[in-house]
């Protein structure tokens, strides 16, 4: 075969409508109401974290909260398209998206019942790389900022997106290649997961936080599990993202932009877009789910032909898994202050997930204002594949400051 053969069968992605709008704000979708009680509790159940001061409201009125708040994983849930939408700018025809990671600063204000979050949406960079999942495969980022309806800085986000050629994906078939049989736990294995889940449920439900002074280098936190992973697991965490309820948001672009990328087609494969305008009609058409990009995620079938193999878990729930697994560690005064999340694997149906971690660090003065001790967060299945790689930094309170207060 000639050079010239060779080049013109190497498959690439076409970047000519992504370059122009690098480093421009973009648009999105915003939620026309603001956060309900039962939107808490839907996301933290679809979350599989039991954290009474989110769905109890006894418990929750007795804390010092007095009455439910949301977990701060919830900004999340209360974006428009998992987070990643300003990392999934420019038409690239054949593409398909999965999350390679996010990044997450928070500033203090909670989300409670009656608040309502708005995003300001950046799209940032974008590198391409060969991989052997699905050759040449673009790695891009995007920022989102939410802030609360009195205009409070609540968190920022960074998210990357993996978008790459959906066929290129198929025919290498790396997950195909890799993945065994569906897993099938025998019952007293399913009982050692619940014993698991149930002990570290028990670790914090009073919500005490650790005393900075007290929290040692090396120490480890408690384990946690959650799985096995199912069809109806990925539903219920899906249907937790609140835009993908039927009229849930209205599409918004940033003033003064020409083209702001607001829904337009990112260049999915047949049977994963959008139909914009029949949802006008029947809204199923855009949910994402029966029809989108999403519809993989429970669909071994559409799975493989965008290279994934079977039914597989979001980035952005591996992400919220990150900060509700850390925040229920430090508290009700502590507060996770900054996640940097790498998602190395999905998280496959029929796959549990535990989460190890260890305090590798602690700084008295941070950047903060405040005492933070740094963990190391892992997210294993049960062949001990890497899914996410985590680095946090978590606000703790003086143990002076925790015998003031009297929690």
């Amino acid at each position: 075969m000639s050079e010239s053969s060779e080049t013109e069968q190497t498959p690439k992605l076409d970047l000519t409508d992504v370059d122009h709008r690098v480093g421009k704000p973009v648009g999105g979708g915003q939620l026309w109401e603001p956060c309900a009680p039962s939107d808490i509790r839907r996301w933290v159940m679809a979350m599989d974290y039991p954290n009474p001061i989110h769905w109890d409201e006894e418990f929750a009125k007795k804390s010092r909260f007095g009455g439910l708040v949301a977990p701060q994983s919830i900004a999340v849930g209360l974006d428009y398209g998992h987070g990643a939408a300003p990392a999934c700018v420019g038409y690239i025809p054949g593409s398909h998206l999965i999350f390679g990671g996010e990044e997450w600063w928070f500033y203090g204000p909670r989300v409670r019942p009656g608040d309502k979050l708005y995003q300001k949406r950046r799209f940032h960079d974008y590198k391409v790389t060969d991989t052997k999942f699905a050759g040449p495969t673009m790695f891009s980022r995007g920022d989102t900022t939410h802030t609360n309806q009195v205009g409070d800085l609540v968190a920022r986000e960074r998210s990357t997106a993996i978008r790459y050629l959906a066929s290129e994906a198929e025919k290498r078939g790396m997950y195909e290649s890799q993945l065994g049989e569906l897993k099938r736990w025998t019952q007293t294995e399913l009982a050692e997961i619940e014993k698991l889940r149930h002990s570290w449920l028990l670790s914090n439900r009073a919500g005490v936080s650790p005393a900075f002074e007290e929290v040692k280098v090396g120490d480890v936190l408690p384990r946690r599990v959650i799985g096995p992973h199912s069809i109806a697991s990925f539903t219920t965490e899906y249907r937790a993202f609140l835009f993908n309820i039927w009229g849930t948001f209205q599409w918004v672009a940033p003033p003064g932009i020409e083209d702001p990328w607001v829904n337009q087609d990112p260049g999915w494969v047949e049977g994963f877009g959008f139909d914009e305008e029949g949802a006008r009609i029947d809204p199923r058409l855009r949910d994402g789910l029966y029809v989108g990009p999403s519809r993989g995620h429970i669909d071994a079938d559409k799975a493989s032909e965008v290279g994934m193999a079977r039914a597989y878990g979001y980035g952005a729930t591996m992400g919220a898994w990150c900060t509700d697994y850390l925040a229920y560690w430090a508290g009700h005064e502590g507060m996770v202050r900054h996640t940097r999340a790498n998602f190395r694997g999905p998280a496959f149906e029929g796959d549990v997930t535990y989460f190890d971690a260890e305090v590798v660090d602690k700084q008295a003065e941070s950047v903060w204002g405040v005492p933070v001790v740094q963990v190391r967060l892992r997210l294993t299945n049960q062949d001990g594949g890497l899914l996410v790689d985590c680095t946090a930094e978590v606000e703790l309170p003086y143990a002076s400051d925790r015998e003031v207060t009297g929690d």
